[in-house]
């Protein structure tokens, strides 16, 4: 049987379906879709870069909780709504991560509110025990 436990936040939007905010198994945390809303479900704003931003923060703040950062993700992928926003979302998600850059893939599609321009899910690698 393959060990897995469900990892949540009381810092991010509570999980809008049948999911867990991420699950840990094998050395990783999969981290699920988060967009831009804080905890209390507001919406960051209406521009790009404030829903890229508090998209990124939701995601850092569940990586936490999984015991890492965004800094070990190794796979990302941005949704986004229009590929137009791909500059300034690209701006933004550079200041979230580093060198060497994990794998990511950016498409456009439908996302669940219409208000919303972007959502991103990411895996991210553990630390190694001590």
């Amino acid at each position: 049987m393959i060990s897995r436990h469900a990892v949540a936040s009381s810092e991010v939007p509570e999980a809008s379906g049948p999911y867990s905010a991420a699950i840990v198994s094998r050395g990783f945390a999969f981290l699920s879709g988060q967009g831009p809303y804080d905890a209390e479900g507001t919406l960051a704003g209406e521009d790009i870069a404030s829903q890229t931003r508090q998209t990124l923060q939701n995601l850092e703040t569940v990586a936490r909780s999984s015991g890492a950062t965004l800094r070990e993700a190794v796979r990302v992928c941005v949704y986004l709504t229009d590929m137009a926003n791909f500059t300034a979302m690209n701006a933004v998600f550079a200041e979230f991560f580093e060198q060497p850059y994990p794998a990511r893939t950016t498409v456009q599609t439908g996302l669940p509110k219409p208000e919303m321009l972007v959502e991103i899910d990411a895996i991210v690698a553990l630390p190694e025990p001590a």
